[in-house]
């Protein structure tokens, strides 16, 4: 996509797939008076190590002077995740998730439950290989889905059957995205013969402790 766009002469992608940081559109969102879900940074990840934590701290900012919108956030940069966001404001309103395609990058889940979000999710796609064992304690949302486009891998409908046995024991929400595959529109979205479109119930969730604290006006 990004290469599409720098060839379409995109101002913001002329450097292509290149970390670039826009500043002008950071504070975009307060802009926003109706409320809105907000993928941030959907071509690029906010953790990355070319992004400064200056730089970090400011999207957090304007997330929490947002409670109108609710932020998604998605990263492979676990580890800079984890180490950065103990001094991160953590409102109610951003989802942080961390990208888990296979057994590989397991350890990134208690990188995430480490942080004090107030709904944690798994996005595991592209599905490249099997997750046996997920540690879910303090996930409250997997998203799986199937590899799509040229090239795809070819994703096992049997890994996708563990993750949801795994979801329903631990009773986290489970959304399948889509099987994938070179023609995603010819394989489709079902698992069993149904679609599953769950997601995290806020009512269930306890908040972290400094929204508690906020919440009972100490």
């Amino acid at each position: 996509m990004s290469k599409r766009l720098h060839a379409m002469g995109s101002e913001r992608y002329r450097d292509g797939f290149k970390p670039t940081l826009h500043d002008d559109l950071i504070d975009l969102p307060k802009r926003w008076k109706k409320s809105r879900l907000i993928f941030v940074n959907s071509m690029s990840d906010l953790f990355q190590d070319a992004v400064p934590d200056d730089f970090i701290r400011r999207v957090f900012s304007t997330m929490e002077a947002c409670p109108q919108h609710t932020f998604q956030i998605l990263t492979k940069r676990s580890e800079r995740l984890r180490k950065i966001g103990a001094s991160l404001p953590w409102p109610g309103n951003v989802w942080m998730g961390v990208s888990v395609e296979d057994a590989r990058v397991i350890g990134r889940i208690p990188d995430l439950a480490a942080v004090a979000a107030r709904v944690r999710f798994l996005s595991c796609e592209p599905l490249i290989g099997p997750l046996e064992n997920l540690p879910l304690k303090g996930i409250h949302w997997v998203i799986v889905g199937g590899e799509s486009g040229p090239g795809a891998r070819p994703m096992n409908k049997q890994w996708v059957e563990s993750i949801h046995r795994q979801c329903q024991y631990d009773s986290v929400p489970f959304f399948f995205k889509q099987c994938g595959g070179v023609r995603k529109d010819m394989t489709g979205r079902k698992l069993h013969g149904r679609t599953y479109d769950e997601m995290p119930c806020l009512t269930t969730i306890e908040p972290p402790l400094d929204m508690r604290l906020s919440l009972c006006g100490a």
